[in-house]
């Protein structure tokens, strides 16, 4: 499995909204600038975030973007399986149903096992979590809070 560039920035835009758009919104182009991502690309994510009810868009020359609900009530896998779709590792083990093989084929479980692992792991971060790593991170190498990420 590996995470396009979607995945990634839109992590890394729903960051920057949490770190920096507290109280008041945060303009794509602001985020682009700070993020080193094309604005352009940007406004597409935040398309695909605001239509699941993910942020908030304010219109108007003061407009812009913010969280809709709190950082604590994000996670890394909701973010990502909004972009990405399924984090399964193989199609056999996205599906409840299974599939036929299921019964006489052992890698499954090796593809049951890596798919629970990347899940336990992208469930259990949550976009508060990666705030305060980012914070901590920004404090140990001495750099403004909200400028650098």
């Amino acid at each position: 499995m590996k995470i396009s560039t979607k995945g990634r920035y839109a992590l890394r835009l729903m960051l920057d909204l949490a770190m920096n758009g507290e109280n008041n919104v945060v303009r794509i182009k602001d985020i682009a600038e700070r993020q080193q991502i094309s604005d352009k690309y940007l406004e597409q994510i935040i398309s695909i975030l605001n239509k699941a009810g993910y942020v908030r868009s304010t219109r108007g020359p003061q407009g812009g973007y913010s969280l809709r609900k709190a950082p604590e009530e994000y996670t890394v896998g909701d973010i990502l399986r909004l972009t990405e779709g399924s984090l399964a590792p193989v199609a056999c083990v996205e599906d409840e149903r299974g599939c036929e093989r299921e019964t006489e084929c052992v890698t499954v479980e090796v593809w049951k096992r890596l798919n629970q692992a990347i899940s336990d792991v992208v469930d259990h971060i949550t976009l508060a979590d990666l705030v305060a790593l980012q914070e901590e991170k920004l404090q140990k190498n001495g750099l403004d809070f909200g400028k650098d990420i």
